[in-house]
């Protein structure tokens, strides 16, 4: 059958593909905890020179600012290199912004390490989620993708009960031990990504039209070989598309103003803005200042927050996991509909609890219980649909020809996004008490007209069934389009694989006489 990769073929296979795209996944997780709580260790803090809340927020924040250019750069190279490598460059540099950081003494190397730590953050987390969906097979692409997801908590749990630990470690120990640690996940990319195949859908567009062919074959798995009539189908299905598209005679020019194919634009500012969603839900807040939070914002000790912290990492991961049931049953919009109001009940009951706390009108401790136990509801609430669902999005709604650069927009925008909401945190929480957590209700609350009334559903599509309803020029609201919103694959787009499987089968039996074609079609 060709060259062999980790897992052989079929479903094996696409679990391996998962691991390491997760693995991408746990390493930003982890990276993305673990400085906020580096960050409060006094020892840390007496290295750096004791920086103000500023300068510790800009410390945390230039990581996003990496992350921001590191997914910009994969617009170009991103289809050049292809998933696994592109992965394993990114790794690499991960690696060395780890080692820069975990030998800092002042807040100038600590910064720069970061920012390079986050150049090789921002290349996985553009490459990761599409090498998944483009391997992943209809019915399972939003599970796969929110296991990655899932996985990026458990980076983000590890990180909070591994630097809970070190906290009792002695002198810079304490801190550079849990720094030097991102180097671990690299060396798991090493042993995966080299051995796994690239996205045929990439393969196509690059005109290696044998090793796609072989790739779809393994992925298919059940002795699909290359000439197999089921691979034979799903290779023209995905040129047919391409073909079609033909994006490669387009400038950028053109496609940002409309002048290429349809809604190429509008395609990509949906990926966009809903990883600014993800971002603006005030998530990070959560993830990169949770102990801050409680200890400057609820009084709480630093051992304790740090204990809470941990805990609600686990809380996060548990329902994260969960979201892995309701995707596809439920589909994109609701999940993310219903998840964006539950967040936004969340920031209401902690602003209402803190404002009460902060005036004096009311019990400090019970006030702040219930503040610590809605930040644990909005882990669950987040977890179980705002999390995944943007991740997921982007992979699935760019044209085919502009997927890699699409979603590199989509992963900048996050960055960008996220790099201002760590920014603005320590400053809105020290100036606008209690008044700062009203600002991410409304945004929460937002997310679900916007939702409603512009995404149209991607569960039980292939990716070229969605590239066909924008080829229907829809119109920008969709939300009374049945086609846009049905959870159920619509009937015509499997009428129209049918006809290119039924066009194949006709041209072959032209080519070589029905009776060779029959003796070739394999016995299952």
């Amino acid at each position: 059958m060709g060259r062999k990769y980790w897992g052989g073929s079929g479903n094996a296979l696409t679990v391996w593909i998962s691991i390491a795209a997760s693995t991408v996944l746990i390493f930003y997780g982890y990276d993305q905890g673990v400085f906020g709580n580096v960050l409060i260790g006094k020892n840390f803090l007496d290295t750096m020179g004791n920086p103000s809340s500023n300068m510790q927020a800009t410390m945390t924040s230039v990581y996003n600012l990496g992350c921001f250019v590191g997914a910009m750069s994969t617009i170009w190279t991103g289809d050049v290199f292809g998933r696994p490598r592109q992965i394993i460059i990114g790794s690499s540099v991960i690696a060395v912004g780890a080692i820069i950081q975990t030998a800092s003494y002042s807040v100038a190397q600590m910064m720069c390490g970061r920012v390079i730590a986050g150049l090789g953050t921002g290349m996985n987390t553009a490459t990761a989620g599409v090498w998944q969906a483009e391997t992943s097979k209809m019915r399972s692409r939003g599970k796969l993708v929110i296991i990655q997801m899932a996985n990026c908590i458990t980076g983000f749990s590890i990180s909070n009960w591994l630097t809970l630990g070190f906290s009792f470690a002695p002198g810079s120990v304490a801190w550079r031990f849990p720094l030097a640690f991102q180097i671990f996940f690299t060396l798991l990319i090493y042993i995966l990504c080299p051995f796994l195949p690239d996205s045929p859908r990439l393969l196509i567009r690059k005109g290696k039209y044998d090793e796609a062919r072989e790739v779809i074959a393994a992925l298919q798995g059940d002795g699909a070989t290359p000439d197999s009539p089921e691979v034979k189908s799903q290779f023209n299905i995905i040129k047919d598309i391409l073909d079609r598209e033909h994006m490669t005679t387009y400038t950028w020019g053109q496609l940002l103003t409309g002048r290429g194919p349809s809604g190429v634009l509008r395609r990509m500012i949906l990926g966009a803005w809903m990883q600014a969603m993800n971002q603006i839900s005030g998530i990070n807040i959560t993830s990169y200042y949770m102990s801050y939070v409680f200890i400057n914002a609820l009084n709480i000790g630093e051992l304790l927050s740090r204990i809470l912290a941990a805990a609600g990492s686990v809380d996060y991961l548990f329902f994260s996991c969960m979201a892995y049931f309701i995707i596809e049953r439920y589909g994109r919009r609701k999940v993310m509909m219903s998840s964006a109001a539950a967040c936004c009940i969340c920031w209401v009951v902690i602003a209402i609890a803190l404002s009460i706390s902060d005036t004096g009108r009311g019990d400090q401790y019970k006030l702040g219980i219930v503040a610590v136990s809605f930040f644990f509801v909005f882990f669950a609430s987040f977890g179980m649909g705002v999390l995944g669902v943007p991740w997921l999005y982007p992979t699935e709604i760019n044209a085919l020809e502009m997927r890699t650069k699409g979603s590199s927009l989509a992963m900048a925008t996050n960055w960008i996004m996220n790099y201002m909401v760590v920014q603005v945190t320590p400053p809105g929480i020290a100036n606008l008490g209690w008044k700062f957590w009203v600002i991410w209700a409304c945004i929460c609350f937002s997310f679900i007209p916007i939702t409603y009334l512009f995404y149209p559903e991607t569960a039980n599509r292939t990716l070229e069934d969605i590239d066909r309803f924008f080829e229907s020029e829809p119109g920008i609201i969709v939300a009374w389009n049945k086609t846009a919103t049905q959870l159920e694959r619509p009937e015509e787009y499997a009428r129209m694989d049918e006809d290119i499987a039924r066009q194949v089968d006709n041209s072959e039996k032209k080519l070589f006489g029905d009776e060779c074609v029959e003796a070739a079609v394999p016995v299952h």
